[in-house]
């Protein structure tokens, strides 16, 4: 255990020991994303009395706990990732079902969001099982508090990660200019070049970055969508990190209406005559303004033809 913890975990014990923490239950406990100090004292108390810790990676999450001073053995850690939730979630349902607590903790910030867990918590909430949120460290809520980006009782839209694929992510950009709350993305750093170039569409609208939240080499920058780029280029450690970036919000922007949401669902399986007699009759709209919504669509996803 790392010495600067050892009174955290003792305080942890005092403080949150009184609550009850019944058992048969799932614990969805937000880690810290970057910086050991932004665990909360009940997480650590949750973690420490858990029967098993359910978690993205078990290597990672044996670390964090001895870090803190929780001693848990190669049994008491179960995998729970993208890859292999559906399935283990089972297993997980089965130990609380025998009355384990089980907690759940994502590799960094909070489960459930961007990272695994929503699965695992549907699998819970589906056998009558009782979930706890432990709430704390997320990227999402971090870059929103400094980003001064949420228009007056506009609020915000979650969007994670956009598409990989060039088309798909302009196409997905397109969409974003017409929303007018704040839009917070997350980016891998191997892809927050690309990200750039796409975002410089939405212009002058703001753009805040947030790298490497909370660790040693923080850096958090607001500017104009079209000088992302160029900001990245100016210094090759701004590439580096993990990324949180809230889209600003826009007053001015275009609202996309149903028949648009509707259609650029619809394109993805069907021909675009088709996608716009379908978006029309669902959505009551005109038919010839969504036909010329999905030619800009198509535009922006570097497609041509009319089919």
């Amino acid at each position: 255990m790392s010495a600067s913890f050892a009174s955290a975990l003792i305080a942890a014990r005092e403080s949150a020991a009184s609550q009850h923490y019944p058992q048969g239950a799932l614990y969805v406990v937000a880690t810290p994303i970057g910086n050991l100090a932004d665990i909360s004292l009940r997480a650590l108390h949750v973690l420490h009395i858990a029967d098993v810790v359910a978690c993205e990676d078990t290597r990672h999450t044996q670390a964090l706990l001895r870090a803190y001073g929780i001693d848990k053995s190669t049994a008491q850690l179960l995998a729970v990732h993208q890859h292999n939730e559906a399935e283990a979630a089972q297993q997980v349902v089965e130990r609380l079902q025998r009355g384990e607590r089980v907690a759940y903790a994502s590799d960094a910030g909070t489960p459930a969001v961007s990272d695994p867990g929503s699965r695992l918590v549907a699998a819970a909430h589906g056998a009558g099982l009782r979930v706890v949120p432990l709430p704390g460290a997320s990227s999402v809520t971090a870059i929103l508090s400094v980003a001064g980006a949420l228009g007056e009782g506009s609020g915000f839209v979650f969007a994670g990660f956009l598409p990989a694929k060039s088309g798909e992510r302009d196409a997905a950009v397109a969409l974003l200019a017409q929303e007018s709350r704040a839009t917070v993305l997350l980016e891998a750093p191997h892809r927050i070049e690309a990200l750039a170039q796409s975002l410089a569409a939405l212009g002058e609208r703001l753009v805040t970055i947030g790298r490497e939240l909370t660790k040693q080499f923080e850096q958090v920058a607001t500017l104009p969508c079209a000088g992302f780029a160029q900001w990245l280029a100016a210094d090759p450690q701004r590439s580096r990190g993990e990324f949180a970036l809230v889209v600003h919000a826009s007053p001015v922007a275009q609202v996309v209406g149903e028949g648009e949401r509707v259609l650029a669902v619809l394109m993805k399986e069907l021909p675009v005559k088709s996608a716009v007699k379908l978006a029309s009759q669902i959505s009551g709209e005109s038919r010839n303004e969504l036909y010329d919504a999905a030619l800009r669509m198509k535009k922006a996803m570097g497609e041509g033809g009319s089919n």
